[in-house]
């Protein structure tokens, strides 16, 4: 819908063919950490107006069991916000609403082959999972339990606060979400393949009990919502490009959670995409295609490095990896320049530079 959209807005014309009824989106169950980039995306998209979101004007970065910490600050950035926290169900609801104003025809139960596309200049892989027998593909032997949970703190300082703390089980992530509360998160909590069915099974109090062990006494956690789990790994394609056709979001690749990258690099692929095919007779060239490729190379790659560096390194108890983890902190943290550019680059991709 986002890419309908920003072809809509360069005068370019297209159709939607979602395998699932229409409005099957808005029953995501997942929550999205989007960076301030990818709301000038949707503001520009004319989809980010009514959007329940709540603020993120800080993130906590530290690793449990070890020193080093350090803090991202939107004040020090110069920005509203670093990103916003909202529901993939309600920004399904307000896609799905611009793209009725756009008047854009959107063809719901219609599931579509290779060989379906024959008529159209320009096919873009917009949904779904690689399905690249040369993908590169790594299995991190983790899975995200995702819940929501509601702290006893309601400090106003903590109201905004974005918390990434590394385990060796891997990342956990608290968002703030619920709007001005000011204690309710929501929760990615990552453990090993093996764990997770335990985890997710766990009664309220017992989970409760894991949360707080593996978060630490920062915040003290009260009660929390259903539990549900995925598979996490890293898929990508080499090539996002063929002919005539394209693909984006994780149809091109498929992320690890840490740092929530993964939507937010699929939406700065869909405007250089649009903003590529601007003005031309024929979008589905291949000199265009590749140009798209080529100006997406940087991003992409250094993106996909970063989730995935972050994972190995943190993921472990290594004690000698630990307090080299913890020196990079504390670099971090002394260092204005270094964290500003981690900052923008997580905000808004290799534009930033």
């Amino acid at each position: 819908m986002a890419l309908a959209l920003a072809l809509h807005r360069h005068g370019i014309t297209a159709e939607i063919f979602d395998a699932r009824s229409r409005g099957s989106a808005r029953g995501d169950q997942r929550i999205l950490a989007l960076s301030a980039g990818s709301r000038q995306i949707l503001e520009r998209l004319g989809a980010w107006h009514g959007i329940p979101a709540t603020a993120i004007d800080t993130i906590h970065v530290s690793q449990r069991g070890h020193l080093g910490r350090t803090r991202l600050s939107a004040r020090e950035q110069g920005v509203p916000a670093l990103g916003y926290v909202l529901a993939a169900s309600d920004l399904a609801a307000v896609l799905d609403a611009a793209i009725d104003r756009a008047g854009i025809a959107y063809r719901e139960n219609e599931k579509v082959g290779a060989g379906d596309t024959a008529g159209y200049p320009l096919t873009a892989w917009a949904e779904g999972t690689v399905a690249d027998a040369e993908a590169i593909v790594r299995d991190y032997g983790q899975h995200a339990v995702l819940c929501t949970a509601a702290t006893r703190e309601r400090d106003h300082h903590l109201r905004h606060v974005a918390w990434e703390r590394f385990t060796p089980d891997g990342p956990l992530a608290l968002l703030p979400y619920g709007g001005n509360a000011g204690n309710e998160y929501a929760v990615v909590y990552t453990c090993s393949t093996e764990q997770a069915p335990h985890l997710a099974a766990l009664d309220d109090a017992a989970f409760l009990a894991r949360l707080q062990e593996q978060f630490g006494t920062r915040l003290t956690f009260t009660a929390a919502g259903p539990r549900v789990s995925y598979a996490l790994g890293l898929r990508y394609r080499r090539n996002i490009v063929a002919e005539r056709q394209v693909w984006i979001g994780n149809a091109a690749q498929t992320l690890h959670p840490v740092a929530g990258q993964g939507f937010n690099l699929a939406l700065r692929d869909i405007w250089e995409l649009a903003r590529t095919l601007a003005d031309s007779a024929d979008p589905g060239d291949a000199e265009l295609l590749a140009r798209y490729a080529a100006s997406r190379q940087l991003d992409r790659r250094s993106t996909i490095g970063f989730t995935d560096t972050l994972v190995r390194i943190f993921s472990n108890d290594f004690a000698p990896l630990a307090h080299a983890r913890g020196a990079a902190l504390l670099a971090l943290d002394l260092l204005p320049p270094l964290r500003s550019f981690v900052a923008r680059r997580m905000m808004f991709g290799a534009r930033a530079w």
